[in-house]
């Protein structure tokens, strides 16, 4: 990062599309923490209060975040970012990357609350640190590429 980017003016820059990767980088995580923070909140106000399954509350959760996601990543995230020519092979690859986080979300659901008998709140954890950086690599490479 040279030091105009440290600037407010530099991040201004870089949250307006503008410094490749780190600019990405920075604009995917105020998107996907804002993303994540509602499918993980979804899910443990589900599960813990209003006392549904938590892996059928994650699926709710998974539906709200989806939809969400793919408005706000595709129109800012990696806006500028790869060719939207193809608005079905966008679409249909970055719903295969939200069935991949979905599966490790799920993944963690099951094993947090089922053979680890853990609270709701365990799964939060790692939906909060490892799925979206495992998200952000599939959709710079694989959708918005």
């Amino acid at each position: 990062m040279d030091s105009t980017e440290r600037t407010p003016a530099g991040v201004l820059h870089l949250l307006n599309g503008g410094g490749g990767l780190i600019g990405q980088l920075i604009r995917y995580g105020v998107t996907g923490g804002f993303v994540t923070a509602v499918g993980a909140g979804a899910y443990w106000l589900l599960a813990t209060f209003a006392h549904i399954a938590p892996l059928l509350a994650n699926v709710v959760a998974y539906l709200v975040a989806m939809g969400l996601g793919y408005v706000l990543h595709s129109r800012w995230s990696f806006r500028g970012h790869g060719s939207r020519d193809n608005v079905a092979r966008t679409t249909s690859r970055f719903f295969i990357v939200s069935l991949i986080s979905f599966a490790l979300n799920s993944l963690f659901v099951w094993g947090l609350t089922g053979p680890l008998h853990g609270p709701t709140w365990w799964p939060v954890v790692p939906m909060l640190f490892v799925t979206p950086l495992v998200t952000f690599a599939l959709n710079r490479r694989f959708v918005f590429g």
